[in-house]
């Protein structure tokens, strides 16, 4: 399995999952987020054209309990034009090894017995139990026999929500260096990882010089800059080796150098005068500089 964030649609969310390659798997924590998100999509988009998550919670030995789940919309149920509640209940069974959870038809009696569910507590010292379902709002105005699944927990209490239907869309992270990832894909090809991102404007411009100078010199590992003046690119390095920067005999021409240059010039003119510090940048001690960084590139990975 591997962890990573999803949203419904785009819309709410993010939410921690892991993914199987056919499902999306929750915590019982990540569920109850996902259920406000999905009533959160049906109070906007209404009930009718949604399916909702919800959560009962529980004591374990605890007596039944029925739950009666109301969307505040109506449907036609006559020629005549009269109306009924577009609502489902549950009668959930506390006691066993684990809690069952029945759909049952939404009476005057069971939203009585619903009304005293809510108040009753098997106990203090009981295990806390929870019993999480679907409810597929489209289809409670036939017979609504299918209009509620229960989602059982797998082995290791994570509840699969949502087949391959929903909506569901991997959360994305952008590089500094401008590619964007899947959350699961923890390093960049640039060699930053996700959680390694610069922390400073300026950090980031030092990425891009990084891709700019590599682009004809693929064995570049660090760079000199000079902020004494305007910003400006002074040396390149394959490891210790400084790699010739002139026109005419290295590998870089006028308009990459002045490229890298306008990169830290433009970021430059935005920072704060800490974000120097914070960009990860080494002051190097020099004669005739009081401002000269080495920016060390990312580590490519191997492939």
């Amino acid at each position: 399995m591997i962890d990573t964030r999803v949203t419904l649609d785009g819309i709410v969310g993010p939410y921690e999952c892991k993914w199987t390659g056919w499902s999306y798997l929750f915590s019982l924590d990540a569920s109850r987020q996902v259920s406000a998100g999905t009533l959160e999509m049906a109070d906007s988009y209404g009930f009718s054209c949604m399916e909702t998550i919800h959560i009962i919670d529980g004591r374990e030995g605890g007596p039944d309990t029925v739950h009666v789940i109301d969307s505040g919309e109506t449907y036609v149920v006559t020629e005549d034009g009269d109306r009924a509640a577009r609502a489902v209940a549950v009668r959930v069974r506390w006691r066993g090894k684990t809690p069952t959870a029945t759909p049952i038809a939404v009476t005057p009696q069971v939203r009585r017995a619903a009304r005293k569910a809510k108040n009753r507590n098997a106990g203090r010292r009981a295990a806390a139990r929870a019993v999480v379902i679907c409810v597929h709002w489209q289809w409670v105005d036939d017979e609504g026999s299918g209009a509620v699944d229960v989602i059982e927990p797998l082995d290791d209490g994570y509840y699969p929500i949502g087949g391959r239907e929903w909506p569901w869309c991997v959360v994305t992270w952008e590089c500094a260096c401008g590619y964007t990832q899947d959350w699961q894909d923890v390093e960049c090809f640039c060699g930053l990882t996700r959680d390694g991102q610069p922390k400073a404007p300026l950090g980031t411009a030092g990425v891009r010089v990084s891709q700019i100078l590599r682009a004809l010199a693929p064995e570049a590992t660090s760079a000199l800059i000079d902020l004494t003046d305007l910003a400006r690119v002074c040396a390149v390095f394959a490891g210790d080796s400084e790699i010739d920067t002139a026109d005419d005999t290295g590998p870089f021409d006028t308009e990459t150098l002045g490229s890298a240059d306008e990169v830290l010039r433009m970021a430059m003119d935005e920072a704060a005068p800490e974000d120097v510090a914070a960009s990860g940048w080494e002051l190097v001690p020099d004669e005739k500089s009081t401002a000269l960084y080495r920016i060390t590139f990312p580590t490519a990975p191997a492939h």
